[in-house]
């Protein structure tokens, strides 16, 4: 079976987070007429919705509902491009862009406190996190920054008991 253009393109703009999931709602003239205006590409319908307002002087009521936008969209959109021009109309992953919480004096500590305790558990090393900088920080943060405590011979099982099994019956021979 052959890879449509179309299905080609979709699966590039959603690689780089750029396929507009609401291109139904898009219901500008251009973009049912004209080949070259794809509904689906977010970012040209972005811009186009801006330069129908800059340049052809059309309401940003109007444009915003034949380009399935709301006014705020809009407003933020107009913004990004003045800021970062047409790449700022790419759509960034939300949430944090980084270790936010793991400052360098935080990591500086943690790896101190694995040095001097090797066997402290990522539990306590968070609680000492908290007490003495109050971030909490999940265990399993800790050991993405640290790695994984080092496996010691002697040390008792957590989850398990230590030492030698039970005989509950007749010795096995």
């Amino acid at each position: 079976m052959a890879v449509s253009h179309t299905d080609e393109k979709a699966r590039a703009l959603r690689a780089a987070g750029a396929l507009n999931t609401h291109a139904a709602a898009v219901t500008d003239a251009a973009f049912r007429s004209h080949p070259f205006f794809d509904a689906r590409d977010l970012v040209q319908v972005k811009y186009e919705m801006l330069r129908r307002v800059q340049i052809e002087g059309q309401s940003i009521t109007q444009t915003t509902a034949s380009f399935g936008f709301s006014r705020p969209v809009f407003y933020a959109t107009q913004a990004a491009l003045a800021r970062g021009g047409l790449p700022a109309l790419v759509p960034q992953r939300p949430g944090p862009r980084r270790r936010h919480k793991l400052r360098p004096e935080i990591v500086r500590f943690l790896e101190q406190v694995r040095s001097d305790e090797p066997t402290a558990r990522l539990g306590d090393l968070a609680q000492r996190v908290e007490a003495r900088f109050g971030v909490r920080l999940h265990p399993r943060t800790i050991e993405r920054v640290l790695g994984p405590r080092p496996k010691s011979q002697g040390l008792p099982c957590r989850r398990g008991r230590s030492g030698p099994p039970l005989q509950t019956g007749p010795p096995l021979m």
